[in-house]
């Protein structure tokens, strides 16, 4: 069985993860920086880095959420990013972050499904997603909107979360991510279902050269990954050809 917030539910899982982002959009900047230490802003900043080599002058932002990946990008030089979530939730929380830095002008957050975006094909520079094509209801699906409005040339980066494969990082982060995140994150939000199904997504997701295989059957060349901590964390790097 897929992973899904409410297992119990019989509502599809593009509609439960929209809900559940709903539910804890007020909080998940907090939960997401106290939970992971902050470092997923470095992570995010290193993905900028590498994508600031191609100076992109349009990007997309994947499952946007709360804007933190289309904000860090903004440092690209005179780039625009379109950011696209399915929860307004968070594109709410995002819009005042955004408003708060003064990037009305070049950052546009959009309501949209990822599974079926409202743009043009080869409408974009590059595309980013950070921590958000586990909760796609059809991965390849999904990473086919991605390519075609992607232009040819364009860069496509994702950000995830991985298992790692060595001890003790394995062991430590097994027990964190399964005793410790789903009982603070639960707390704090008021949503266990939330912390729960974040670590059985990251154990259903097809990592490291499993979604390089997916990546290069959905049409993208160059693929590539970087294990990032200890591989607690990857980044993947493929083109449309």
């Amino acid at each position: 069985m897929a992973a899904l917030p409410d297992k119990n539910s019989e509502t599809s899982k593009k509609r439960q993860v929209e809900e559940m982002f709903n539910d804890i959009s007020p909080k998940y900047d907090l939960l997401n920086h106290l939970l992971s230490a902050n470092i997923d802003k470095l992570w995010r900043n290193r993905v900028v880095r590498m994508l600031e080599q191609r100076q992109p002058k349009t990007i997309i932002d994947i499952a946007t959420g709360t804007a933190d990946f289309a904000l860090a990008a903004s440092r690209i030089k005179n780039s625009i990013i379109t950011g696209i979530d399915i929860s307004e939730g968070m594109l709410e929380v995002g819009r005042e972050k955004i408003n708060k830095k003064g990037l009305n002008d070049r950052i546009k957050l959009v309501k949209a499904d990822s599974e079926n975006l409202p743009f043009e094909q080869d409408s974009f520079d590059a595309a980013i997603v950070g921590f958000g094509v586990r909760n796609f209801e059809t991965l390849k699906k999904g990473l086919s909107e991605i390519f075609r409005v992607l232009k040819p040339g364009g860069e496509f980066y994702v950000l995830e979360f991985s298992r790692p494969s060595k001890t003790p990082v394995k062991q430590f982060y097994s027990f964190y991510f399964t005793r410790i995140l789903p009982l603070v994150g639960g707390m704090i939000s008021k949503n266990r279902n939330a912390y729960t199904y974040l670590p059985e997504s990251v154990n259903e997701f097809p990592d490291g050269v499993n979604f390089l295989a997916i990546l290069a059957e959905t049409g993208f060349t160059g693929t590539q990954y970087f294990e990032q901590t200890f591989g607690i964390a990857t980044i993947y790097k493929s083109c449309k050809p």
